[in-house]
Formats: structure tokens, C-alpha cells, sequence
């Protein structure tokens, strides 16, 4: 791939929109990722309906619609 080449990225939930949940890009990544690990795993979704069938993007799925929600322990 050259740059300026057309890219496929994540159109939907935003960045923006997933930076409004959460704190950091690292917390997002974390969550994101431990979420879709437990998806992998056999957990149930929390929304009745996705746009993607992937674990990840389900996950980020659901933190978008504020279904996840994390707490900071200090």
C-alpha cells in the first residue's frame, strides 16, 4: 500500500463518538479488547442488533451505545 492509497477503516462507531465513553485511547483498547475476548469466549450480546459480526466490532458496538462502561481503581 503507497500512501494516499484508499484505506478502509472504521466508519461506524466513530472515534470520536468512542472517545466520548471513555477516558484515554489505551482505556479503549482495554475495554475494547477484554470485551471482544469475552464475546470470543461464549458471552451474550448487549444489543439486540449489530452492524458487524465481528468480536471486536461488537465490542466497540457496545461501548458506542454505552452498554460497557469501565471504573478507575487508584
Amino acid at each position: 500500500m503507497h500512501w494516499g492509497d484508499e484505506i478502509n477503516m472504521i466508519t461506524y462507531p466513530s472515534f470520536d463518538e468512542l472517545m466520548n465513553r471513555v477516558d484515554s485511547p489505551y482505556t479503549l483498547v482495554i475495554l475494547t479488547a477484554r470485551r471482544a475476548r469475552q464475546l470470543n469466549d461464549g458471552a451474550a450480546g448487549l444489543l439486540g442488533e449489530y452492524k458487524s459480526r465481528k468480536p471486536v466490532s461488537k465490542s466497540l458496538e457496545e461501548i458506542a451505545s454505552g452498554k460497557i462502561s469501565y471504573r478507575r481503581n487508584f
